[in-house]
């Protein structure tokens, strides 16, 4: 597990950039992609393309002379499918050996190459134009009248195309309307990639890119840019906390448990399962509405997976169409439409879907992945009880009924903070899932633009766009126990003051200022420095009875006990006691509850090295000097 390099300092408002940077990051997914640039108030956000669309479909199309890329090329699955591309991106850097029969998704059939041994390819028709006519000079009209006579008529011809070109045709469209937003060259792209990729398909997309004229400044893997968006300072939250991650993709569901410690995201856990995603809630809403047409008109529609050749077109509008059905119920509690002009027979098509009905639809697959990320949890020895925020990456992640069926699932706390909570879903704003992983890329990229080539700059340029090695990272919280303190920690005995939590990437350095009661006769500091235990234990509580007394008549039994999760703290190590004269002892006057009393005010500084030595300094503010300084063995 290695930490994540995050940006210090948000770009959303922080930067404030004098001009905007030349890059841009690009979330670049299997079913859609988006841009995201840096605005003139010096926001990272999502910009659209000439065609109004943030969620750029990845799809090339080619009709005649034409070819269309974005929501126009997935319009052309209805009537032109076999010259119609997509889902391209995850064949990039694969053998045509090693798609499975599974994998090929795609409208346009995967080829083998004719001309390049093991390499998947897409054969499409075009129309070849016209050659120019030849000159008519006075000289070279003797020569051209021997000549044949060229065609005055395209002619239709099959082009071949690998997915590397397909990929650059389409990364260059990308970069093409964000060049066209800022009105300059873009200079550089920070692309965003699934954990699943290998150093091949790594090396494939790069390769695609730099056909497309992009330079990559970074392969930023789809988690860490979400850890750059969401530990700016405009997120607003809590500078230390675990955050789960869920990128629900078209194909693939990944999830990711990250300890966010002052900006610095260290990877706790991940996992990745392809066998469920987006597209199997497409498939049963596809089921229903056909179902709801046939109930309707009395024409039998067969779609996914018993598919008809005769019905492929209607499916193919199905598809379209629930993509506004989506969009809708994520941001409607009510009721949400399906129109299809014309979907079988010449039969118009109009049907409705409630969030309940399709929550009931989805559900066995909310279900699959509320228990992947019990079993993550569970692998990373955390429970549900310890996740703070919860993240929601794609555009699956809008719907209400995942986030309220992975809380209940998974027990997670009725506290944490989801997208959901703060009402940041929707709109393109924070929060929005559509849009994090762009907006972190973007923020990588501004970060290495401002970083130049040379010297300590060029060295941190190389760390954040190179492979890190493995980085260590604290398993207990280390902090102060005061045994004689103001206030009693039943569980430790004393105040407890923690300086630096668990699971915080080294090396690492803490600071904390806080006020210190002294006795009036020996004005001393004493202090034990602990390596605590964090832990959930669990309290089982009788619900509340019911007021009412036809419940009490109707239910003689004694209500089950319902769990409560608690929050632990144990003394795991006593790592050092420090006991010293106070210099600056303060006597507090007047008449409040304090009065008379004798304070201190103390400054303590934790540092820990990347081998886990820790360094403790203590000093009382104001007075300049150092007070205590000793070193701890290795943790």
């Amino acid at each position: 597990m290695s930490s994540t390099p995050i940006p210090n300092g948000s770009a959303e408002a922080p930067l404030q950039l004098s001009t905007l940077p030349p890059v841009v990051g690009i979330n670049f997914g299997n079913s859609y992609a988006s841009i995201a640039v840096f605005t003139k108030e010096g926001l990272a956000e999502c910009i659209a393309n000439e065609d109004g669309e943030r969620q750029i479909a990845c799809a090339v199309a080619f009709h005649g002379e034409e070819m269309y890329i974005g929501n126009q090329a997935k319009q052309q699955l209805v009537k032109n499918a076999k010259n119609t591309i997509t889902g391209f991106r995850n064949l990039l850097g694969k053998k045509f050996s090693e798609i499975p029969q599974s994998e090929n998704t795609t409208s346009a059939p995967v080829i083998q190459h004719p001309d390049q041994p093991d390499t998947p390819a897409y054969k499409v028709q075009v129309l070849q134009p016209a050659p120019t006519p030849l000159p008519t000079s006075a000289f070279t009209t003797p020569a051209a009248s021997h000549a044949p006579t060229p065609r005055s008529e395209p002619v239709l011809v099959d082009r071949i195309l690998t997915v590397s070109e397909v990929a650059s045709i389409f990364l260059k469209s990308l970069v093409q309307s964000a060049s066209d937003f800022l009105g300059k060259p873009i200079q550089g792209a920070v692309i965003s990639v699934p954990p699943t990729f290998t150093p091949t398909q790594k090396s494939a997309l790069e390769q695609a890119a730099t056909d497309a004229g992009v330079t990559v400044l970074q392969l930023l893997d789809e988690v860490s840019a979400a850890a750059a968006t969401t530990t700016t300072p405009i997120w607003g939250l809590e500078p230390d906390r675990t955050q789960l991650v869920v990128d629900f993709g078209s194909s693939s569901v990944s999830l990711a448990i990250l300890s966010i410690r002052e900006g610095l995201a260290y990877v706790l856990g991940q996992s990745s399962t392809p066998t469920i995603g987006a597209n199997q809630i497409d498939d049963k809403l596809i089921k229903f509405f056909a179902a709801d047409f046939t109930k309707k008109t009395k024409i039998p529609l067969n779609v996914c997976p018993a598919k008809d050749v005769t019905d492929q077109r209607a499916e193919a509008k199905l598809r379209l169409a629930i993509e506004h059905t989506k969009r809708t119920i994520s941001a409607s509690p009510g009721a949400a439409t399906c129109s299809v002009e014309s979907l079988k027979d010449g039969m118009d098509y109009t049907g409705s879907i409630n969030r309940m009905r399709f929550d009931m639809l989805g559900s066995p697959i909310y279900a699959t992945v509320a228990s992947e990320i019990s079993s993550l949890l569970s692998t990373t020895g955390l429970d549900a009880h310890d996740v703070d925020e919860v993240v929601y990456v794609g555009g699956t992640g809008c719907l209400p009924g995942l986030d309220d069926r992975l809380g209940i699932e998974v027990g997670l706390r009725e506290a944490v903070e989801t997208p959901f909570a703060r009402g940041t879903v929707v709109g393109g704003g924070l929060g929005d899932p559509t849009t994090i992983i762009a907006r972190g890329c973007a923020i990588q990229a501004a970060l290495i633009n401002g970083l130049g080539s040379d010297g300590e700059e060029g060295e941190l340029r190389q760390a954040l766009t190179g492979v890190g090695a493995e980085v260590k990272a604290t398993t207990r919280t280390l902090g102060l126990l005061f045994p004689n303190g103001l206030e009693e920690n039943k569980e430790l005995g004393g105040t407890w003051v923690p300086i630096v939590q668990k699971e915080t990437a080294l090396p690492v350095r803490r600071v904390v200022s806080f006020e210190v009661g002294l006795s009036e006769q020996s004005k001393r500091i004493a202090f034990e420095v602990w390596e605590v235990k964090e832990g959930i234990r669990i309290e089982k509580v009788a619900p509340p009875k019911s007021s009412d007394p036809e419940d009490a008549d109707d239910d003689d039994d004694e209500p089950e006990e319902e769990e409560v999760k608690h929050r632990t703290l144990a003394k795991e190590r006593l790592l050092a006691v420090v006991d010293t004269q106070a210099k600056l002892a303060i006597q507090t006057k007047g008449k409040g509850r304090d009065a008379g009393k004798w304070f201190t005010h103390v400054q303590v500084q934790f540092v820990v090295d990347i081998e886990g030595a820790l360094d403790v300094e203590l000093k009382e503010v104001g007075e300049g000097g150092v007070v205590e300084k000793l070193r701890v063995s290795s943790l």
